[in-house]
């Protein structure tokens, strides 16, 4: 019963969440584009920023990177970075931003890498992830750990919820520092 009310509580944030949107003005306004590469959301992050009305001004580029040969392939990835940390590790999230970043050019480069669930990967367990966002010349990654009993989808609209919510705070940052 547990898993149904709390699945039940992030099924309503993801019909009312306006992230996606407020992040979508802010890079129209601020003429800034952005590229994305994800492992664990499949598409979904790129899905909900394309959502916005106008965002074929900010989408530059957008990648499915999956499996360990896409990562090394698309975003070079070092492949001893993937045999020594796996591809869920802050290591793979910063390669995966700055691979990405420079091969598209883009304003901000943010990437996924996680663990969806249900079951365990790489010995890691379900509701870790890691968010990297490379943006002017640096890369922050930050490692998440939701609720387990989150069913995949949930799972994955939170990935991507964190993932917009850390280029908003990067914005932000960058933005009330000038």
């Amino acid at each position: 019963m547990k898993k149904f009310f709390i699945n039940l509580i992030y099924f309503i944030k993801r019909l009312t969440s306006k992230t996606h949107l407020k992040l979508g003005k802010i890079l129209i306004e601020k003429n800034l584009t952005v590229s994305t590469a994800e492992s664990c959301t499949g598409g979904l992050l790129s899905s909900r920023l394309t959502d916005v009305a106008g965002s074929s001004a900010y989408i530059k580029e957008n990648y499915v990177t999956y499996s360990y040969e896409a990562k090394e392939k698309i975003l070079h990835v070092n492949h001893g970075t993937l045999l020594n940390y796996g591809a869920v590790s802050e290591k793979c999230a910063y390669e995966m931003a700055k691979g990405l970043h420079n091969i598209t050019g883009c304003d901000i480069a943010l990437c996924t890498t996680g663990i969806a669930g249900p079951t365990t990967d790489e010995g890691k367990p379900a509701g870790m992830v890691y968010i990297s966002a490379a943006f002017k010349d640096s890369v922050k990654v930050k490692e998440y750990f939701l609720n387990p009993l989150l069913n995949r989808k949930n799972m994955k609209f939170m990935f991507s919820e964190k993932a917009l919510e850390l280029v908003l705070e990067i914005l932000h940052d960058d933005l009330t520092v000038k």
